[in-house]
């Protein structure tokens, strides 16, 4: 059973960086692709960051280009999410998915198309 752990969420100020780190159990980590979504209260959850398997190709929500950043480590079998210039609508819980399959394109940005996800790491913005 694949398992998925997300850490490093806290409170930080408008501007302020923050990296969450997911890591992986239960399967092979390096041929699937690993996304994150974030969910606000009252909204739906959406999508944030996907990266590929080898971790050169990322695909990137309009809201976090220029400021996010996906990366994973194989070996460790963990995938980060660096977050620049954090501001406070970015105020949200913070998951990690992978899907069941492989994937030929990062551009999965559908939240049925994953089929594993992590607990959240919260992340708050304050102004």
């Amino acid at each position: 059973q694949v398992q998925l752990v997300e850490s490093g969420g806290g409170l930080v100020q408008a501007g302020d960086s923050l990296k969450v780190s997911c890591a992986a159990s239960g399967r092979t980590f390096s041929p699937y692709t690993m996304a994150w979504f974030r969910q606000s209260p009252g909204k739906m959850r959406e999508f944030v960051a996907a990266i590929s398997g080898s971790g050169d190709i990322t695909y990137y929500a309009d809201s976090g280009k220029g400021r996010f950043t996906a990366s994973r480590d194989n070996a460790k079998k963990t995938v980060y999410l660096q977050m620049n210039g954090l501001k406070p609508e970015d105020t949200a819980l913070y998951y990690c998915a992978t899907p069941r399959i492989f994937y030929t394109s990062v551009r999965v940005t559908a939240e049925n198309a994953y089929n594993y996800w992590g607990q959240g790491t919260q992340v708050t913005v304050s102004s």
